[in-house]
């Protein structure tokens, strides 16, 4: 058929015609992307078979270079103008490992002949149709691909998947795909949609080990497939003195970084819905946006979106964890009063544990309730049971060591902090883990570390009323009282209510030495 054949094409409700480069549904024009008509056409006229990526590519592109994300933008806009969608598949029908298909009946008219209606084609094959997304965040880890050229490397790239895997499963704000379904895709070269249709999931895991000698480089990428779009990436290259201990650092490395990226994702996704559509967990993810900024404002703002979750679902344990945890943490910053805010975050706390006892999340919420009321032994113990349950919740092991510093174990609170800064070094709660460090060295006496690690905090987060506290006393005990008057006046800033009785009344210390060493260095300070 050459270029000056003039076909229309009549299908469903719609009528194509390849000389006016029009398609009409019902007779009104339906706009069309250039390349978008031109996929169509090609699906039509060859659709006696399968027509695969890269025919579609060579035909609309001219064979140009392509990414799978821009292919996959065209077909769902060729499937959008007739009515159709990825997840019907009505007309033009996706094939696994294949290509593409359009299946609709179809009236062809060449030049002015209008030959035979064809029938609806059946499917060449049985194509199962994609499994339905769970009602939390799928993702997927694939195996990691051994790049070393030896064989015998192949239980290292293997062990690092099957590590990543079984840690994931302890999100349980996570769907996680099991690991024989994951590793049926091993030594495939197969497309990122295709895993994402056949196990049911938006996020995929994929990565590779190069060994070389006593050096290991190990790449991760986490995709999301439903854009295309690559949501983190990172690599690491190590020593392989211990090659367990490698493989567990790495996987909780890739574990506790990943997990912020996904709720902001997450986020980002629920944001450009209709609001006609956000359910509860998109409510959720959006109050944890606001929640992690740390300020007066995104607390509240984050409190209305959670209200509004509970509305919609009112056992829904991971709006009811954040609400209590978010509730405590502006006690904390001075934000909210404790005798209003306490007994309402502590029901909020036990009906998460109630929805789901094994959730780490409804444990930190709890324990962050005991903490503020002063029950810091149980406060302790929440803190460790949600760190059994989750071992790389980095917003766990931080309030963790605050509760350890306020119960006097100023070392070992450090340690914790230190921990849940390497978990997750870009986590937005990173200021909060440095300021934690910082009275963590205070109670220690270490006034200059006290001070610089203060500083980070500050530095990283301008609005943070937590370090800006650490930063005033730990310089008025040390002496550097203009240091400290400057850092009261910011602290002024973020928190106005600030005030020796505030301090001694709000905070919870175990011992009575550390609340008073916490008061003199605001008095040296200026603090009344």
């Amino acid at each position: 058929m050459d270029a000056t054949t003039h076909v229309k094409f009549a299908f469903d409700k719609y009528a194509l015609d390849t000389n006016l480069r029009e398609l009409r549904r019902d007779g009104e024009l339906v706009a069309m992307q250039p390349q978008v008509f031109d996929l169509l056409v090609h699906l039509l006229k060859h659709r006696d078979h399968v027509v695969s990526r890269n025919d579609l590519i060579a035909l609309v592109w001219g064979g140009r270079t392509v990414s799978d994300s821009t292919l996959d933008s065209r077909i769902n806009a060729a499937r959008n103008a007739i009515g159709d969608c990825g997840k019907e598949q009505r007309l033009i029908r996706t094939i696994p490992r294949k290509g593409l298909r359009f299946v609709g009946a179809v009236n062809e008219h060449v030049n002015g002949v209008h030959p035979t209606p064809e029938p609806a084609e059946a499917a060449a094959e049985p194509v199962p149709r994609p499994l339905p997304l769970p009602d939390r965040p799928a993702i997927a880890v694939l195996p990691f691909d051994n790049m070393s050229g030896d064989q015998e490397q192949e239980y290292f790239s293997d062990g690092i998947s099957e590590d990543i895997i079984t840690a994931l499963s302890k999100l349980r704000w996570f769907f996680v795909i099991a690991r024989n379904s994951s590793f049926s895709y091993k030594g495939k070269a197969v497309h990122l949609k295709q895993v994402a249709a056949e196990l049911g999931v938006r996020y995929v895991l994929e990565g590779s080990v190069r060994k070389g000698g006593d050096r290991v480089r190990i790449t991760a990428q986490l995709n999301d497939t439903a854009t295309g779009s690559h949501v983190w990436a990172e690599h690491y290259d190590r020593d392989l003195v211990d090659v367990f201990a490698v493989q567990d650092e790495i996987t909780d490395a890739i574990v506790a970084a990943i997990e912020p990226q996904i709720y902001a994702a997450e986020n980002f996704r629920s944001r450009r819905k209709p609001p006609n559509s956000v359910d509860a967990w998109d409510l959720v993810m959006r109050a944890l946006s606001h929640h992690w900024r740390v300020t007066r404002a995104d607390s509240a703002a984050a409190q209305t979106l959670l209200e509004q979750a509970i509305a919609i679902d009112p056992n829904y344990g991971q709006a009811l964890a954040l609400i209590a945890t978010n509730r405590m943490f502006g006690v904390h910053l001075g934000w909210a009063d404790i005798t209003a805010v306490a007994p309402i975050a502590e029901r909020a706390a036990l009906a998460a544990i109630a929805a789901d006892s094994e959730d780490a999340w409804a444990h930190t919420a709890l324990a962050s309730v005991y903490f503020s009321t002063r029950r810091l032994d149980h406060a302790l113990a929440e803190f460790e049971l949600a760190l059994q349950l989750n071992p790389n919740f980095s917003l766990a092991q931080g309030y963790y060591a605050l509760a350890l510093s306020y119960s006097g174990r100023w070392q070992d609170s450090y340690a914790a902090a230190q921990r849940a800064i390497r978990q997750s070094p870009r986590d937005p709660s990173s200021a909060i883990y440095y300021g934690v460090a910082a009275y963590a060295q205070f109670v220690g006496r270490n006034y200059c570390e006290a001070i610089s690690l203060a500083r980070e905090a500050t530095r990283q987060r301008g609005d943070l009323s937590g370090a800006y506290r650490v930063l005033t006393v730990a310089a008025g005990m040390a002496g550097k009282i203009d240091v400290a008057k400057a850092a009261l006046e910011e602290l002024r800033r973020t928190q106005p209510n600030i005030s020796l009785a505030w301090v001694a009344t709000q905070l919870p210390w175990k011992l009575d030495a550390d609340r008073e060493h916490y008061l003199e260095g605001f008095r040296r300070a200026g603090l009344e």
